[in-house]
């Protein structure tokens, strides 16, 4: 059985690291390379970083920060924001980034997808889906930072974008974002068993158990959050151990890079 993740998530406006709820009532929280760091020595699987503002203000990411935390690293990191183009792409992974997450971009040109995956890999690429619930069992796909709806039905988005070449997808439940009750187990099980390619789930963890059934019911390969973790409401360690403990396989060592 594959080990499952542990993953602490950045979301970065105007180089601080913020939170918010439901993509709203944004708060700023720390500098991202000190927090970033922190997650490292911590032993987190791996570290996203999301500049949340760059799309919808149709600008280039902020490549020195994402510089500054590729070198206090060593572990796995995604980046993701405002990333439009292959030549986008390439300047991040040059900047010390091993994956790409991927949102607008590959709603507006889901040509990107295949065009990225063919020239680094699949497995550097994530397309990620920020969805809200639009009716019973159905979930439509937003963009720019959870603004606009594109009413895009987001299993069929998820099983779109795994046919053009990504290799993991993370799943941003927007109904659930910052709420702490939990993450949104019907969609991440709906998107898991719908695609045969990693997921992350995203939004909504509260308390320690909530790990333990996104992991285990909602059949998701890694668990993503952030304000539990930046304000030490959970601390890694405790919470790897719990999850170990409750029989769910987890990586214990780093040997990534």
């Amino acid at each position: 059985m594959l080990a499952k993740r542990i993953i602490p998530c950045l979301d970065v406006d105007r180089g601080r690291v913020v939170k918010g709820k439901k993509f709203q009532a944004i708060r700023d929280v720390a500098d991202p390379v000190e927090l970033a760091k922190r997650y490292n020595d911590e032993g987190a699987d791996e570290l996203v970083f999301y500049d949340i503002t760059a799309s919808n203000e149709d600008r280039d990411i902020f490549v020195d920060i994402v510089e500054k935390v590729a070198t206090e690293i060593n572990i796995p990191f995604t980046v993701g924001g405002g990333l439009r183009s292959v030549r986008d792409i390439n300047c991040v992974l040059r900047a010390g980034a091993d994956k790409v997450s991927i949102n607008s971009a590959a709603i507006q040109n889901p040509p990107l997808l295949k065009d990225a995956a063919s020239k680094f890999g699949s497995q550097c690429v994530v397309l990620s889906i920020d969805a809200k619930q639009t009716s019973p069992s159905k979930w439509s796909v937003f963009m720019n930072g959870g603004r606009i709806d594109t009413e895009i039905d987001a299993i069929e988005w998820a099983k779109r974008g795994a046919e053009l070449g990504a290799g993991e997808i993370v799943v941003n439940a927007i109904d659930v974002d910052g709420v702490k009750n939990g993450y949104h187990l019907d969609l991440t099980k709906a998107i898991a068993e719908a695609v045969n390619i990693p997921i992350v789930a995203s939004g909504g963890a509260g308390e320690i158990q909530h790990f333990a059934t996104i992991l285990q019911e909602g059949k998701a390969d890694a668990a993503l959050a952030a304000s539990v973790f930046h304000y030490d409401e959970i601390k890694i360690p405790d919470l790897k151990n719990y999850l170990a403990k409750n029989g769910i396989t987890m990586r214990r060592e780093r040997s990534w890079k």
